[in-house]
């Protein structure tokens, strides 16, 4: 071996040294200190994952207001004025015949008493009418459900009798007992569809006419 081959010997087993003593490389990260895969594009996600569940037409609202007692915070049985602070917003009153007693107070949005009344006798908060679907009655009833059908739901606990003005139709109407001392009340049309209910105490429940 002459001595020009010497430093390069030299350099090439310094190297090899160097390598020798690098410590190893880290294992890859497992179990909780993995880290988190980045989620799929949402192109990469499939149409119906997306796609919200159908809401349960048969679940009640969620906001139900009518009650055997009276209607939200309102009570049957509360002065007027208790009833108006209850409501907590405008209510407007439906003129009634001249020296009666009765009146109806209806919501501000309301264009009539067809949709939501409020029954006022005596100074007191006696009944609530309803004539729209938007409301569940209590114990599940609405308005366009078949007579049939409300009898199955309030398990033939309704009293029927027939209809004063409709021919055909009748009352479907069971008391509260042992509830509130109030009454719940179905009007059915000759097609056998409920049209209207209310909640009331007695014998506000049972006037027919309402106010007139």
């Amino acid at each position: 071996m002459t001595f020009a081959t010497k430093p390069v010997l030299l350099t090439f087993a310094l190297t090899l040294a160097l390598a020798a003593c690098k410590p190893p490389a880290a294992p890859p990260p497992s179990g909780a200190d993995a880290p988190t895969p980045a989620p799929p594009a949402a192109t990469d996600i499939p149409a119906e994952s997306t796609t919200p569940p159908a809401t349960d037409p048969a679940a009640p609202p969620a906001l139900a207001q009518a009650g055997l007692a009276g209607f939200g915070d309102m009570k049957l049985g509360s002065s007027e004025e208790e009833a108006k602070t209850a409501w907590g917003g405008e209510l407007k009153s439906l003129p009634s015949g001249e020296g009666s007693t009765c009146h109806y107070l209806l919501p501000k949005w309301a264009r009539d008493g067809n949709e939501l009344a409020f029954m006022i006798e005596d100074g007191k908060f006696v009944r609530y009418d309803v004539g729209t679907d938007k409301e569940t009655a209590p114990g599940g009833g609405k308005v366009g459900m078949q007579a049939d059908a409300l009898q199955k739901l309030y398990h033939d606990s309704l009293q029927s009798t027939p209809h004063k003005y409709v021919e055909g139709g009748r009352y479907l109407s069971m008391d509260a007992s042992g509830v509130a001392p109030s009454k719940l009340v179905f009007e059915v049309g000759a097609d056998g569809k409920v049209t209207r209910w209310r909640v009331g105490l007695t014998p506000q429940a049972d006037y027919v006419e309402g106010c007139s």
